[in-house]
């Protein structure tokens, strides 16, 4: 069984949502984030979602594309961050995600990532710009080698089409919880229930919500209605603003601690 079903396994008997948390790969460098990792897992994470850095992050805010334009600055490419997996899983199960853009598939080859994904212990595929319609290759490649590609949900997603992006990702459905980039948000859409709900009535794959969900009070919310609770920005925002790896560390695996309380109980109220 792949390891992010596992998790979500594991998160469902356990009575609470699965933590998924976003690092940008190389920010500020592939060795903070190579010891990043398994800090992460050990606060509470039960996934890690690595962003590929890229000039043109289309579905980002502002923080994450600060970040990704100091690992681009550092020389990060995407060989690197394959080979930083490697490493990472020698010592750990954490499940791991790549989340990137068509242009970082298309420059690496789709069936070659794919293939190297799976040897690098990668878990998951998220491919931010392309439809669940589109990129057939990788989709065949994916399957073969038994890494997940999961599809997003927005909220302008048709019925037909939620039901469609729902029979087709694998691992979890990332459902986008508002209409834009990423970004740290001080309310949650106010529909979001609704929405979690209809991709609910259409599949029994995972939900996990992501886009703005900033603190733990915001995750406990999530945490009541889906299935995984997604947080970047605000944890790339720790890492940007520490002055040294050691506080980058520390600040942000007190945050993911913070975060993973709110999740034990946020069923419990």
């Amino acid at each position: 069984m792949n390891r992010i079903d596992q998790a979500f396994a594991r998160a469902r008997e356990q009575g609470r949502a699965a933590l998924v948390v976003f690092v940008t790969a190389g920010d500020p460098d592939l060795e903070t984030t190579e010891a990043l990792i398994p800090e992460l897992a050990a606060a509470g994470a039960d996934l890690v979602e690595l962003g590929i850095p890229h000039s043109d992050p289309i579905a980002e805010g502002p923080t994450i594309q600060a970040s990704s334009e100091r690992a681009l600055r550092g020389g990060v490419q995407l060989a690197g961050i394959l080979d930083l997996c490697r490493r990472v899983r020698a010592g750990s199960e954490v499940p791991l995600v790549l989340m990137g853009y068509l242009n970082n598939v298309l420059a690496y080859g789709e069936e070659s990532l794919v293939q190297a994904c799976a040897g690098a212990g990668v878990d998951g595929l998220i491919v931010a710009d392309v439809p669940f319609d589109e990129a057939e290759v990788l989709q065949a490649a994916c399957e073969a080698k038994e890494v997940h590609r999961i599809l997003m949900i927005a909220p302008t997603s048709t019925p037909e089409r939620v039901v469609r992006i729902a029979s087709r990702s694998r691992g979890f459905i990332y459902c986008v919880s508002v209409t834009g980039v990423t970004g740290e948000r001080t309310t949650l859409a106010s529909d979001l229930e609704q929405l979690v709900a209809r991709i609910r009535r259409v599949s029994s794959t995972p939900v996990a919500v992501g886009f703005g969900i900033s603190t733990p009070e915001q995750a406990t919310q999530v945490a009541r209605i889906a299935d995984g609770v997604i947080v970047g920005s605000a944890l790339v925002s720790r890492i940007g603003a520490a002055p040294s790896r050691e506080a980058a560390l520390q600040a942000s695996v007190e945050f993911v601690r913070s975060l993973r309380q709110a999740l034990q109980s946020a069923r419990q109220r």
